[in-house]
């Protein structure tokens, strides 16, 4: 194995050319060596703007590249699963975009997949990579806010306008709890340290969207009385916080999932009424998470989040995308 591991992408998605490539070409230990689409101009033109030195005219081709170590998957959700276990089979390691899968049972098999193959598999949640979570678990921890109460979140945007976007196709894991939502119920369950019993969600069905939800409000219960509150929307304005509430003070963080800009990262520690500013490094998230993988694979050591997480992860979008069907609350 080279000194940097060479990825392939497949599909030319817009989080892969705007973020995720970008930033595994920005980190120590990882090169884009080649990407594929179905569309050969189209991954040629994708390779030319981003200095990609490969471009395939089909995903197969990339995959049979022995030059490959791992393959990051930015397809449409109900794509997933089959390309995730193609990937494995063919021996790559895989980065897959959230959500991992469009059920539990989905990502169940491709995580037994790529056990069975002997690769690593992991979620593309770059938001857990921060090192700003690691101070925010560090702060709950320390006791310095008192018993956590609740946690509040949301991740809204809109970009309604848009009718022939992926997100917008029932059949293909559109809506927004698949979407966005997933981050707020990921963030609890990361900061929180287990999982819920059981979930409540109402969502708007928009029949202009192919009925997939555009907004949806929901109430994710843990043991000990503690609760998430969240929503998330693609037809709203556009806003990510985050806010633990403990009681003797308060973690805010005004952009919890995305940092584009120096600062945006920072976030708001009070206790006992005295508020103050955490300046974070600004660091590239993508970057971070593609490093994380590639020091697992070198060194032969476990991943920071397994796809057991991502599979707790897709039970409880499950149960959300449920309880919103059939107005009522579900046990987990």
């Amino acid at each position: 194995m080279s000194q940097k591991l060479k990825w392939g992408v497949l599909g030319c998605a817009g989080i892969a050319k705007r973020s995720v490539i970008p930033g595994v070409q920005q980190s120590e230990l990882n090169e884009v060596a080649a990407i594929a689409s179905r569309n050969e101009e189209k991954a040629k033109q994708t390779a030319a703007d981003l200095n990609i030195p490969v471009a395939y005219g089909s995903y197969e081709a990339l995959l049979e590249d022995p030059s490959i170590d791992v393959v990051y998957i930015p397809l449409p959700n109900h794509l997933h699963k089959e390309w995730t276990i193609r990937a494995a089979e063919a021996g790559k390691h895989i980065l897959c975009e959230k959500p991992l899968a469009l059920t539990e049972s989905e990502a169940a098999e491709m995580a037994e997949a790529a056990a069975k193959a002997g690769v690593y598999l992991s979620e593309a949640f770059m938001y857990r990579y921060h090192p700003r979570y690691d101070k925010i678990k560090q702060i709950i921890d320390s006791g310095q806010i008192g018993e956590v109460r609740g946690i509040r979140s949301a991740f809204t945007f809109n970009n309604a306008g848009d009718k022939t976007n992926v997100r917008y196709r029932k059949d293909w894991g559109g809506g927004s709890i698949y979407d966005v939502g997933c981050y707020p119920i990921n963030a609890a369950r990361l900061l929180l340290g287990k999982e819920p019993i059981a979930v409540t969600v109402n969502a708007f069905f928009s029949p202009e969207h192919d009925d997939v939800d555009m907004m949806a409000s929901g109430l994710i219960e843990f043991d000990g009385s503690v609760a998430l509150t969240f929503d998330c929307a693609m037809w709203a304005a556009s806003r990510n916080p985050l806010e633990i509430l403990g009681t003797d003070g308060i973690i805010e963080v005004p952009s919890a999932y995305i940092t584009p800009t120096p600062g945006s990262g920072n976030f708001f520690l009070t206790v006992r009424g005295e508020r103050s500013e955490i300046e974070v490094p600004h660091v590239n998230a993508y970057s971070l998470q593609a490093d994380q993988l590639a020091r697992a694979i070198m060194n032969k050591t476990p991943l920071q989040f397994q796809p057991d997480d991502a599979i707790h992860n897709m039970k409880v979008i499950d149960a959300c995308l449920l309880s919103a069907r059939e107005h009522t609350r579900v046990a987990l």
